[in-house]
């Protein structure tokens, strides 16, 4: 396939267009007068410089590439079919779809709801717990849990092979922790079969640790997190938060938001944490 430039433009400008800049959580300002947004911010929300995403709108520039077309849809706030629209016109074959496979693109539905919660910690995850996107609050809370490699990116994968993972939850949650990462995995390698990341993932952890080997045998499914995490953070102390999920079926994306009970101690911990900003955790 080759790249269309002159159509890749048109539908880059005309996206750019349509979205407004509440659609991504942005500050509209009294003196806008750009319609939609500004080629400065759809290039910062794409993860691009500026003069990239402008020279794609001018038809100039290099091809490019599948990731940067990944981040492009993205930042625009592309539906899957609008993805692989943009995929087309790039040069690129679309991801596949329709295979079991989980993919990554965030919907906007989605997306929407997450850019109207700085004010909150929260996170898109995949089903195997893997960090797609989070807020500042939820990146103060746990750290920038979004730029890990492998199947590190898996939280459960992460619980049973780096122990500074658990140093950010109570204690006396690690044991009921430990059954629902696995239990969670079973299920998910259940769903996708023999060949798929989960079932990957449950063969190394099985080769790694000891305590996943032991929790597999029990072959426990079902167990689901508590509506209250307790966390023990490091600048802020203890936090009993809320959990809400709220889930898209069609790509298997959880979309989940950390509240305190107004007035509680927690709550005061968590305007703290605000105040103090995302720290490095990791």
């Amino acid at each position: 396939m080759e790249i269309d430039r002159a159509a890749l433009a048109a539908f880059l400008r005309r996206r750019r267009e349509l979205l407004q800049p509440e659609d991504v959580g942005l500050p509209r300002g009294p003196r806008r007068r750009t319609v939609g947004l500004r080629r400065e911010e759809v290039a910062e929300l794409c993860h691009m410089s500026t003069d990239y995403y402008a020279r794609l709108e001018r038809e100039r520039g290099p091809q490019p590439s599948e990731s940067m077309i990944a981040s492009m849809a993205q930042g625009l706030h592309l539906s899957l079919d609008e993805r692989d629209h943009l995929f087309r016109l790039a040069g690129h074959a679309p991801p596949v779809r329709g295979t079991g496979a989980v993919g990554e693109h965030i919907s906007p539905g989605l997306l929407r709801v997450l850019d109207r919660l700085d004010d909150t910690p929260a996170e898109v995850v995949t089903e195997l717990g893997e960090t797609l996107r989070q807020t500042p609050l939820g990146v103060a809370l746990t750290g920038d849990t979004t730029g890990f490699a492998g199947p590190a990116r898996s939280i459960g994968y992460r619980w049973f092979t780096d122990p500074g993972t658990r140093a950010l939850y109570e204690p006396a949650d690690h044991a009921f922790l430990s059954r629902m990462f696995v239990s969670g995995l079973r299920e998910v390698a259940t769903l996708r079969g023999p060949g798929s990341r989960a079932s990957h993932y449950a063969e190394l952890l099985l080769a790694r640790s000891d305590e996943f080997r032991d929790l597999w045998d029990r072959h426990e499914v079902g167990i689901r997190p508590h509506h209250v995490k307790r966390f023990v953070h490091p600048e802020v102390g203890a936090l009993e938060l809320n959990c809400q999920t709220l889930l898209d079926p069609d790509q298997s994306h959880r979309l989940v938001v950390y509240t305190a009970v107004p007035g509680s101690e927690s709550h005061e911990r968590l305007r703290l944490l605000a105040v103090i900003g995302p720290r490095a955790l990791r």
